[in-house]
């Protein structure tokens, strides 16, 4: 199903990660420019008292919005207006990350395009979430 013809309530196409990996790490904190040892390296973050380390959760955050990309991907003119996440619960290596969404509202913008607002979030393997999200899509008038 696409977003395009989805009704209110609707879910949308789910989209699973596999298990997270230090390597996955090293590779987002290099792209995002994020070299911070605690960010990275568990040891580090549990001698300053952290209980995880927070690029797990920055990680969980670049997942929602590829969730979100992938349900407008294939559409002609489709764009992302807005995409609001916020990080809920501690994401550990090994979590395996399943991303899913809920079409909340229909409506048209003054230039005659459909935004479609989605409520989106990802959760662990225990079906905790972890990063919520809202976002909305423009789409071209059909």
């Amino acid at each position: 199903m696409s977003i395009v013809d989805a009704a209110l309530g609707s879910t949308l196409p789910p989209f699973v990660k596999p298990p997270i990996t230090q390597e996955q790490l090293r590779r987002y904190a290099s792209a995002s420019g994020d070299f911070n040892p605690i960010h990275l390296d568990e040891e580090a973050a549990r001698r300053v008292g952290l209980d995880g380390v927070i690029a797990h959760g920055m990680l969980s955050m670049a997942f929602l919005g590829q969730f979100v990309n992938q349900q407008i991907a294939a559409i002609p003119n489709a764009q992302l207006a807005r995409l609001h996440v916020r990080f809920a619960s501690m994401v550990r290596l090994g979590d395996t990350l399943s991303c899913q969404g809920i079409v909340q509202q229909r409506s048209h913008a003054e230039d005659g395009r459909e935004l479609v607002s989605i409520e989106c979030w990802v959760q662990n393997q225990h079906g905790e979430k972890v990063t919520l999200g809202d976002a909305v899509i423009s789409l071209a008038q059909s």
